[in-house]
């Protein structure tokens, strides 16, 4: 069996591999590995191939890590996206602030609230902005 056949299953392996995941790290990874089979057709020998391969499922990797499709900027505006959750935009009465963090009641239970950066922690009316967790971000009404 050739060179670039054996890249191109190990892709395949992969890109099946992703589906069961759902992260895009492994289609990068994928990318590299096709990378490897367009090597291998070039003439390059198996050195060349693996080389270009791992660089480019690297490169892939990072690009895909600092763009805003990473699993973690899709989490991190998720949190942020009233269409994900509801209680952005509802109001909690925050009675006490300590270092910027406090407790309250909110939907009959007990929440962890903590000042958005750049609000000054104040008693009273405060709008839900972002939910991290089980930790409510609020800035004064």
């Amino acid at each position: 069996m050739s060179d670039w056949s054996l890249w191109l299953m190990a892709a395949g392996a992969t890109v099946i591999m992703e589906m069961f995941s759902g992260t895009f790290y492994l289609l990068m990874i994928a990318l590299g590995l096709i990378s490897g089979a367009l090597a291998a057709v070039l003439g390059f020998g198996m050195a060349a191939q693996t080389l270009l391969a791992a660089l480019v499922g690297m490169l892939a990797t990072v690009l895909l890590r600092l763009s805003r499709y990473s699993p973690e900027q899709i989490a991190q505006a998720a949190g942020r996206d009233p269409n994900q959750h509801l209680d952005i935009g509802q109001s909690v009465q925050v009675s006490e602030w300590q270092d910027g963090m406090a407790r309250v009641m909110y939907r009959g239970a007990l929440w962890d609230v903590e000042l958005e950066a750049g609000a000054t922690p104040q008693a009273g009316l405060h709008t839900i902005r972002e939910v991290r967790g089980s930790r409510l971000i609020v800035a004064a009404a």
